[in-house]
């Protein structure tokens, strides 16, 4: 950008004094009307489900679905007072080796006050013209137990079975307003979850439906009769914005955004069509409407994630920082191929109008992307939730099937050697895990006896009983001690 370049503030008045290159809206804020509530305004909704409806809304097509904004949590105010100052405008730059792309999105147009109670949002989700309440209030806002049942004796569920008209919680504000407008004879709405979990519209049914029967056994028959929960697989990397992002966004395109976001080029949205009260033509940008979204959410968290928590501890040990690098360097990506290849892959059923091995691919380009700036110390986090849901299903299914374990074996293998808490250099790793004592107290053990590792029965179950997994991971780990990390996975690599 030529330094002279103005820095222009995100506002309406504004749009016209932006570089050429940057898309704006074509639709007028007076031609949009409500349809959707969106609660949990963060960068990925932002990148993702409204960046869809800008698109149609580009189109000329469905302008009475637009969103309006809200949250429940006390730092969403000053999310609200920031995207306020911007006319509900933000900026979205895609980052592609090929060419990046800058966007601004308006198809936002108000954000309700965050208040103790939730009194604006129930209000606002009683009206009629609301017939979506989407949500992305990250995976683990679901008040659900290590079992993945809905709990019911969270504080916050307990608050607002007591205090059905001042809800604390998103869900508790959902119920309060379906009652209403069941009593007031006006249709219910889509609860639409676009959080990255498994089977996000069951879990969400599961604690609306669970809240709502502590409070009104009648009130929850009618909801799990009446109202719709599609579930979703959603899929774009979208790091957090700091203030190396709004310096790029300022520096390379003039525009001064509160909070702006950079993304990849890749975005993906398999959305079960089950609606209770109409929805937005989602078909017609991109978003694959289907019956069934298990078959393509099975392939990303096998694929996809699988891959994630595969590279995450061999990189770590080798002592890379960015994604990018791990995927370009010759050991983690070959260890990666090799392990998607023949043990990952192969457990995946078909997917409609998918080839598995081309979106491997597509995968591949994905993490070698150095514009998104993704890091390996995130892909390491949570290991104790990540590697039950996204490798060791496929472990049970190799079993069960008769086929070999060995690159699925060396994945907890490297997982447990990274927990000891060094890494190849010597350079202390910082475990960041809710389960961090456990996991380093159990790799510890492992030292004399691999088996100690794998007694861990919230993370592996029953696999240490299971003879042809338990033998490779402790033939890995011992080479993984004696050998060094890029050793074992030349090695694994050569198939010797």
């Amino acid at each position: 950008m030529d330094e002279l370049m103005p820095l222009t503030e995100l506002s309406l008045s504004n749009l016209d004094g932006f570089p050429a290159d940057v898309e704006r809206p074509t639709y007028r804020r007076d031609q949009l009307s409500a349809g959707i509530v969106h609660v949990g305004l963060g960068n990925f909704h932002r990148a993702h489900m409204a960046l869809y409806l800008h698109d149609l809304f580009q189109m000329g097509r469905d302008l009475d679905w637009a969103i309006v904004g809200a949250g429940v949590r006390a730092p969403d105010a000053r999310v609200r007072d920031d995207l306020a100052a911007q006319d509900w405008l933000t900026t979205v730059c895609e980052l592609d080796p090929a060419g990046d792309r800058a966007v601004v999105t308006g198809p936002m147009i108000d954000f309700l006050p965050v208040e103790e109670g939730n009194g604006p949002l129930i209000a606002r989700m009683t009206k009629p013209d609301i017939r979506i309440v989407s949500l992305t209030v990250t995976e683990g806002g679901y008040y659900v137990d290590a079992k993945g049942a809905f709990d019911a004796e969270h504080a916050d569920i307990r608050h607002d079975a007591e205090n059905p008209d001042a809800p604390r919680t998103v869900f508790g504000a959902i119920i309060a307003a379906l009652r209403t407008r069941r009593a007031d004879g006006v249709a219910p709405f889509t609860v639409m979850s676009c959080d990255n979990l498994p089977e996000n519209g069951h879990v969400a049914r599961g604690t609306v439906t669970g809240l709502a029967r502590l409070m009104d056994a009648e009130l929850a028959d009618w909801i799990s009769a009446n109202v719709a929960f599609p579930c979703a697989m959603v899929d774009r990397i979208t790091p957090a914005t700091s203030d190396r992002e709004r310096k790029m966004i300022a520096e390379r395109f003039g525009i001064e955004d509160r909070r702006p976001i950079t993304c990849e080029s890749f975005r993906q949205w398999v959305l079960e069509d089950r609606f209770s009260n109409g929805r937005p033509a989602f078909e017609d940008v991109g978003v694959t409407l289907t019956p069934d979204v298990a078959p393509y959410e099975l392939m990303k968290i096998r694929i996809l994630n699988g891959g994630h928590a595969a590279l995450a501890y061999p990189a770590a040990l080798l002592d890379i920082h960015f994604v990018h690098d791990a995927a370009v360097h010759p050991l983690v990506r070959g260890f990666l191929d090799k392990l998607e290849r023949e043990e990952i892959i192969p457990t995946v059923p078909p997917v409609p109008n998918t080839d598995l091995n081309a979106y491997y691919g597509l995968i591949g380009r994905r993490l070698e992307n150095p514009g998104v700036a993704d890091t390996i110390p995130r892909l390491c986090q949570d290991g104790s939730n990540r590697q039950p849901k996204f490798i060791l299903p496929t472990v049970r299914d190799r079993l069960d099937g008769g086929g070999s374990v060995e690159g699925l074996s060396l994945v907890s293998a490297l997982w447990c050697h990274y927990l000891s808490g060094v890494s190849e250099s010597g350079r202390k790793i910082e475990i960041d895990d809710p389960s961090a004592t456990r996991l380093k107290v159990a790799a510890d053990a492992s030292l004399k006896d691999p088996a100690a590792f794998l007694s861990l029965d919230i993370v592996f179950g029953n696999l240490a009983d299971r003879s042809s997994f338990a033998d490779a991971f402790a033939r890995h780990l011992t080479s993984l001690r004696t050998d060094g990390t890029a050793k074992v996975l030349e090695r694994y690599i050569q198939g010797t």
